[in-house]
Formats: C-alpha cells, sequence, structure tokens
C-alpha cells in the first residue's frame, strides 16, 4: 500500500456567525443543511468529508458549481479552516500546527492551480515562475535555473522574457503550472485549471498534464466540474453533492 501522502477524516464547514452552534446542533441533533440554515442562517459548505490520497495518485472530486468542492480542496492547505474534522497532510494534523509551520508546507509542500492564475503583470514569465524561490530567498542564479528547467517541462523554452500579455490564455496557464512546480511541491492542488479555456486548448492542456504527470509523479487533488476531464485526468473521482462526498 503506498503512503497517505492527503488524508481528510469527517470535514464539516459551516458558515456564519453560528457556525460553532450549528455544529453542536448537527452533532447532538442530526439536524440536515436546510435546517442549519433556518435555525442558525447558516450555510453548510462541506457535509462530513472524507477520503485518502496515496503518493503519486491524481484524485480527482468532481461536482456542479456550488457542490463544495473548491470550499474542500482549500482545506488541505488551510485556505479555509474547517469547523470541525481532521487534515493531515503526511502524517501531519495541519489543523494542530503552528502558522510559521503551515506557511512552510504551503510554501515548500504544496503548489495550487486556480482557474485563473493572476500572474504579475509586470514581471517576465522567468521572474513570475521564480517567485516562489524569491520569497523563500532563493539566490537569483539557482531560481532562474530552476525557472527555465520547469518551463522547459511546459513546453515554454524561449518565452522566459516574455510578459503574460504576450502570451494566449492557455501558455499563461502553463506559466501558472510551472509557478506551481517551481519549489518542487509534494502536493498539487488544482481547482479548475482549464475550465475559462477554449474546448481545443484545454484538451491539449489535459494532455499535456498527463504526460507530465507520469514524469514528475506528483500527488495531485485536481478539482473539475467535467465529467470527460475527471475520466481523462484522474486516477480515481470522489462525486460531491451539496457539500457531501456521495461516490
Amino acid at each position: 500500500m503506498s503512503e497517505v501522502v492527503v488524508k481528510l477524516t469527517d470535514v464539516w464547514k459551516i458558515f456564519g456567525p453560528r457556525a460553532e452552534e450549528a455544529m453542536a446542533a448537527v452533532i447532538s441533533e442530526g439536524i440536515g443543511k436546510p435546517e442549519v440554515l433556518r435555525r442558525f442562517q447558516c450555510v453548510v459548505g462541506v457535509q462530513g468529508a472524507s477520503f485518502e490520497v496515496p503518493r503519486g495518485e491524481i484524485f480527482c472530486i468532481m461536482g456542479l458549481s456550488g457542490s463544495g468542492k473548491s470550499t474542500l480542496v482549500r482545506h488541505v492547505n488551510r485556505l479555509i479552516e474547517p469547523t470541525a474534522g481532521k487534515i493531515e497532510i503526511l502524517g501531519h494534523d495541519v489543523s494542530a500546527i503552528s502558522t510559521a509551520e503551515l506557511r512552510r508546507i504551503r510554501a515548500q509542500q504544496i503548489g495550487m492551480v486556480f482557474q485563473h492564475m493572476a500572474l504579475m503583470p509586470h514581471r517576465s514569465v522567468r521572474d513570475n515562475v521564480a517567485y516562489p524561490l524569491e520569497i523563500r530567498k532563493v539566490s537569483k542564479s539557482k531560481r532562474w535555473a530552476i525557472s527555465d528547467h520547469v518551463l522547459s517541462h511546459v513546453d515554454l523554452t524561449g518565452y522566459e522574457d516574455r510578459l503574460p500579455k504576450e502570451l494566449s490564455g492557455g501558455m499563461q496557464q502553463r506559466v501558472g503550472i510551472a509557478r506551481a512546480l517551481a519549489s518542487d511541491p509534494e502536493i498539487l492542488l488544482m481547482d479548475e485549471p482549464f475550465s475559462a479555456l477554449d474546448p481545443l486548448i484545454r484538451r491539449q492542456l489535459q494532455d499535456e498534464f498527463i504526460r507530465l504527470s507520469k514524469i514528475l509523479k506528483k500527488t495531485t487533488v485536481f478539482i473539475t466540474h467535467d465529467l470527460d476531464e475527471a475520466v481523462r485526468i484522474g486516477d480515481r473521482i470522489a462525486i460531491m453533492r451539496d457539500g457531501k462526498v456521495v461516490q
């Protein structure tokens, strides 16, 4: 059995000022999402979600808009704090660690790719990719060498000195993937990274990601609302509805 890299156990997220009260009522009375909203004016985002991702696996979480999949993935690096439940990264309970240790894990062990990459417009492609290393005070020569290396992985050799506005949407998304890979993270969190692209470019980037995954063997949690994409990319697929992992 492969080592488990990401493990979520009975994770709940309730949004609202009376979230703790609502959570207590869920536990003691077994009330559901509509009752939580009616009694406490709180919204249940994630309901008792549990899953494990072994090393090197691409684990897809699929669901329609509002199903809770993006909320759930943001718990992995604690961009969102759970109302209840346990989140473990490489055997460490991330809800119990200090802010400094959490920052270190985010910087060194977790790379995240969003739907819209928010590249820095005034920085070159190379500088955008090298930015996570700059934060870690890596020397300029070393971070540029790493940047050029990961850009070659995403087929952007020759574009190092371009600005983001000089690139197509698909190329910008590749820069985002390169930036996530620059710090050589153990885990990739990908939140609908290709959904803003037109179908042809989307298919091409899916193919490139599959190729890259075979080479780099990163443990990946991949969020999508597209069943075809999930089937093409994922080793396993979890389906979410109303904040629950239903299958």
